[in-house]
């Protein structure tokens, strides 16, 4: 099973439309980001978390000629708005792709992007709009996986963790997480974890809060995500400890 990061910049990505880079060295590659999306890929299924408005050019990128889930972690735009790239799927497969979110997202999908899951006259819907489980079970090969969805607090929002085979959990827009949920969140192989800057914001993990969870959890491998224009790789990659690192799109994970 891999697990790929397609993309872990913020909600305007690295540069920004209008090409700013910020604080970020436009000479590094890995400092181009676009924003968050990320594919599980099993021997039987591709399984996208999050429709980043930036999907098509991801799905180029890595040749990805299937999907046959969806996982939305939270309505937003950043996370929600490439959502009609999926239409490409159902065309070759000619069958309706699930697509799984808690309640708010369900409604805002639905409101928004009607289309794609109703019948009209003129096109088919190609998505199939279902509630999210607390597990749910995926199959590569033999072996059966299960991931485990957790509600996290994303400023005045939930969002949804994905917590993987009891081995990974991604969380890319989190500003708290519960109490009664940390035993979820040890022992892991690899915490996927949202960091967007330096300073404080109501609705994100900035570097000092996600390095202290970091700290809580002891995971074996942290990877900091949904970067800012603030944060430089090459920076980051040098002040944090050899088992903590900033995400680059394309990140390739072996489980």
């Amino acid at each position: 099973m891999k697990f790929i990061i397609l993309g872990c910049g913020s909600s305007m990505g690295v540069p920004r439309p209008d090409g700013y880079f910020g604080k970020c060295n436009s000479k590094n590659k890995k400092n181009y980001r676009s924003r968050c999306s990320a594919l599980i890929k099993t021997t039987n299924e591709n399984i996208l978390i999050d429709t980043s408005p930036d999907l098509r050019q991801q799905l180029l990128r890595h040749k990805i000629k299937k999907i046959n889930k969806v996982l939305f972690s939270h309505m937003h735009a950043d996370q929600t708005h490439g959502i009609n790239d999926l239409r490409v799927f159902y065309i070759k497969s000619k069958k309706t792709i699930p697509v799984f979110a808690d309640k708010p997202t369900k409604k805002y999908l639905l409101d928004t992007f009607k289309y794609c899951f109703v019948n009209n006259k003129e096109y088919p819907a190609t998505l199939k709009l279902k509630s999210i489980k607390d597990n749910l079970i995926l199959k590569d090969g033999k072996k059966k996986l299960q991931i485990k969805a957790v509600k996290v607090q994303h400023g005045r929002i939930d969002s949804i963790c994905y917590i993987i085979d009891k081995r990974l959990a991604y969380i890319s827009d989190i500003s708290n997480i519960k109490k009664k949920d940390y035993k979820l969140f040890k022992n892991l192989e690899y915490l996927i974890i949202d960091c967007l800057w330096f300073k404080y914001h109501p609705s994100h993990l900035n570097l000092e809060k996600s390095l202290q969870f970091i700290d809580m959890f002891k995971p074996k491998n942290s990877i900091l995500t949904n970067l800012h224009s603030d944060l430089d790789y090459d920076y980051l990659s040098k002040i944090l400890p050899k088992n903590i690192r900033p995400a680059y799109d394309g990140l390739v994970l072996k489980l």
